[in-house]
């Protein structure tokens, strides 16, 4: 069953840790400064921030896909700072993606895209046809399998991408603004799927714009501006309203994530 098998003990202390963290290209000035926050196994946070904030940025380090100028960047429960290129990668293989533009292969079935990370992996392909039919049920594709995903609508091509980001059963979730082409109600309804991950352990960083999905889901938001972060957690009283942006500031400001 699919609950079983992503309700797993995850055997990790510390999920992502940003300690004084600074980021530059090249000569110019930092895009982040002084980033510090932690990821909690299980937990699930907004990535949110006006245009320019360093969002791309921030996303990029989460993924260890780049190293951080200045400060350290502990990831389940290593050091990335003191790892090589190829011990970078094993490490990723904990992580999912899912982009705003789905990155699925036009001319792969839903099937077939969905698969790929099994498959790169080496599972023989009797596991890959159980855990993939599974899957795509679960998303509520399975009678779309078989087509192409230029046959597929916006919604119908963000579960595919959100299914092959879950299919290896990463620890860590990251989505680039999954609902951001979509109508609010469908928007919602992959939102849910996201509740439904994050309830079964995987630990999730969204980046929206939405309003809607601000309001309604209160999970702790990382805010960027300017390069600062600051964390904000709806459930609990803010002491410091001035330097926490409102959702509506997040929506007027625009996001470039």
């Amino acid at each position: 069953m699919l609950l079983s098998r992503f309700e797993q003990a995850r055997f990790v202390v510390l999920m992502i840790k940003f300690e004084h963290v600074g980021l530059r290209y090249g000569i110019g000035p930092e895009v982040l400064s002084d980033v510090s926050f932690t990821l909690s196994p299980g937990s699930f946070h907004f990535l949110c921030g006006p245009s320019g904030a360093g969002k791309t940025s921030l996303m990029s380090l989460l993924y260890l896909g780049r190293r951080p100028t200045r400060g350290s960047i502990h990831a389940f429960d290593k050091n990335t700072n003191v790892l090589d290129r190829s011990e970078l990668a094993r490490l990723r293989q904990n992580i999912g993606v899912i982009f705003q533009d789905f990155r699925l292969l036009p001319h792969m079935s839903a099937f077939e895209n969905v698969a790929l990370p099994l498959r790169i992996n080496g599972l023989n392909e009797k596991k890959i046809k159980s855990h993939v039919e599974e899957l795509l049920d679960w998303v509520g594709l399975g009678d779309c399998m078989h087509r192409l995903p230029p046959t597929m609508s916006g919604g119908q091509q963000q579960r595919i991408a959100i299914a092959r980001a879950v299919i290896a059963n990463p620890k860590l979730l990251l989505a680039d603004e999954p609902t951001g082409n979509l109508d609010d109600e469908i928007g919602m309804k992959l939102m849910g799927l996201f509740e439904q991950l994050n309830k079964m352990g995987t630990t999730i960083v969204i980046a929206t714009h939405s309003l809607q999905i601000l309001e309604r889901l209160p999970h702790p938001r990382l805010i960027l501006e300017a390069g600062n972060l600051h964390v904000f957690d709806p459930k609990t009283t803010v002491t410091d309203p001035v330097t926490i942006p409102s959702p509506q500031t997040y929506v007027e400001g625009g996001l470039d994530v």
